[in-house]
């Protein structure tokens, strides 16, 4: 299940605008130095590179996922998640409505 509160962090108020809108989060910093962002994606297709490894958790709304190198998709809603390998990328597809999502890295 997603952690759906984080206390002690530091949030950039600048928004990671990516997609001409499409898909927006906000960097939070946790008391560890660990870095999420939290966000959302609008309905469309969008791939992403991932230099560090990542986990994206699905907040609310639903997802299709294709990890580069995988032929199948793979369907996520809210309390579920999926692991991206670093130096990789992944192919994200909302049919309607967001997809809130939040993203740890390393």
């Amino acid at each position: 299940m997603a952690i759906l509160e984080f206390s002690g962090v530091t949030v950039s108020a600048k928004a990671n605008v990516y997609f001409e809108g499409r898909v927006v989060s906000h960097t939070v910093v946790l008391a560890d130095g660990s870095r999420k962002t939290l966000g959302l994606i609008y309905p469309g297709e969008y791939h992403f590179a991932t230099g560090a490894p990542e986990r994206m958790e699905i907040v609310a709304g639903s997802c299709a996922v294709c990890i580069d190198g995988a032929e199948a998709w793979k369907s996520y809603g809210p309390d579920s998640a999926f692991d991206v390998a670093g130096d990789s990328g992944f192919t994200i597809r909302v049919d309607s409505g967001l997809a809130e999502y939040v993203c740890s890295f390393g």
